[in-house]
């Protein structure tokens, strides 16, 4: 059974459940307090009885006193102890209640009974008689007119409760088209995506942000997410295949010359040995930049922590002084930043790099505090990049003609993973530059207090 029917029929019922079982609470609750109004005003009716009859008697005789004194529909009679009767007196069309076998009761007595499918209330009063014996006085009393307006409120409320089912059903009906609706829309976009191959969204109405709404901005989500990641996996294939080509086309040519020259000739062993070797090198750097760029950035696995910004500057200032024997020198004062500190140490490490790959002369590592703002200010001296170059330099294997050559250059790579690092730890990375004067890399962040 679909999901909608399934709505469709468990509202229905549980709402004509309820419209039943209100109903017949209704009806059970008004009969009650009617047959017990009718049987108070009985009692009270055959107590007044009773004084009349006590005050007339031995004045008027007893069948007339009974005719005197009876209900217009019903019957009276006088009862004695030993259960004879002192009279009985019959309203017309009531002849069944002549045959009812007289009981004497020592206390007053009422009740409703049913005779021939017909309804009476029936109250019994013990009152002194004139010759000094206690009689019972006995009044049956039709209640057709209190039976026949409840036959007319169950059968209101039958009717009520049947046409109430009409706008329940199609109530149902419309909940489950509401509830159904981005229900429908999701797999029709998922089928459509099977179909096409293309990443579609759910198109969002934003009247209300409700379960639906949110289930169907997961589902948006989810779809950039999985788009994300086959655009960065397609990238990563098509970087690959292009990039790794050179080298290994540069490790074949030079193991076939060993193959071909290297047994007789030692240098070119020598030579071969140490290409292959750097472009090796070159491939595993290569291969590690692709893979962190093939990443997501909630793919990142980010681990926080508060931290004094300029120990680690002056960690990784000093390491590239020990490894590059260049004059590097570090400027700022303590600045607390939360962010990863081996990532943001990665995104120093390739801006360092970079600097020292165009730069002969001395650079400058600044820690700069601006408000609430800090930054940090990798600057050289070297070549620069021209202007023309400057929105391009972050794109993927872009290199500047006469700067990114595969000696100096590397990959083309450096920027982008540094791009991509300083979006993940909530940063911002801007490059300024002039050509033949220098560039200044600058990581914006946000400084802790």
């Amino acid at each position: 059974m679909k999901l909608q029917n399934k709505i469709h029929l468990f509202t229905s019922g549980v709402f004509a459940i309820l419209l039943l079982l209100i109903s017949i609470a209704i009806y059970v609750i008004f009969s009650n307090l009617t047959y017990s109004s009718e049987l108070n005003s009985a009692e009270l009716n055959a107590a007044s009885t009773a004084s009349g009859m006590i005050s007339s008697a031995g004045v008027i005789q007893e069948g007339d006193l009974l005719r005197s004194f009876g209900p217009l529909d019903g019957a009276t009679s006088i009862i004695r102890e030993d259960g004879s009767s002192l009279g009985t007196v019959t309203s017309s069309g009531q002849n069944s209640l002549n045959n009812i076998e007289r009981t004497f009761y020592n206390n007053q007595y009422a009740e409703i009974i049913e005779l021939e499918n017909a309804r009476y209330t029936f109250v019994s009063i013990p009152m002194i008689w004139t010759d000094g014996s206690i009689v019972n006085l006995q009044i049956f009393e039709s209640i057709d007119t209190t039976v026949s307006n409840l036959q007319i409120l169950r059968n209101t409320l039958i009717v009520v409760v049947i046409l109430a089912l009409i706008p329940v059903f199609i109530s149902g009906r419309l909940l489950g088209n509401v509830i159904m609706g981005p229900i429908r829309s999701m797999t029709g976009t998922m089928k459509e995506i099977q179909r096409s191959g293309e990443f579609k969204r759910i198109p969002l109405e934003e009247k209300s942000r409700d379960e639906l709404y949110q289930m169907g901005e997961s589902f948006n989500h989810m779809m950039n997410l999985l788009e994300t990641n086959y655009d960065k996996q397609k990238q990563f294939v098509a970087n690959a295949s292009h990039e790794l080509k050179t080298p290994l086309t540069v490790i074949e040519s030079y193991a076939n010359l060993i193959k071909r020259r290297g047994i007789d000739n030692p240098e070119v062993v020598a030579e071969s040995v140490e290409a292959i070797h750097s472009e090796a090198i070159r491939m595993k750097d290569l291969t590690q930049q692709l893979l962190l760029l093939a990443k997501h950035g909630e793919q990142w696995k980010l681990s926080l922590e508060r931290f004094d910004l300029y120990p680690l500057l002056k960690e990784s200032v000093q390491a590239f002084r020990n490894a590059y024997s260049r004059e590097i020198t570090l400027q700022g004062e303590e600045i607390i930043a939360y962010a990863d500190k081996q990532k943001l140490k990665q995104l120093i490490y390739i801006l360092i790099d970079n600097a020292i790959k165009y730069s002969e002369q001395e650079i400058r590592v600044s820690l700069v505090r601006d408000g609430a703002k800090g930054r940090i200010d990798v600057e050289d001296n070297g070549i620069g990049i021209p202007e023309s170059d400057l929105p391009k330099v972050f794109d993927r294997f872009y290199r500047v003609d006469k700067a990114r050559t595969r000696k100096s250059g590397g990959s083309g790579l450096g920027l982008s993973l540094a791009k991509e690092l300083s979006e993940a730890l909530g940063m911002k990375l801007t490059l300024e530059s002039t050509e033949g004067k220098g560039t200044t890399a600058s990581i914006h962040f946000q400084a802790e207090s």
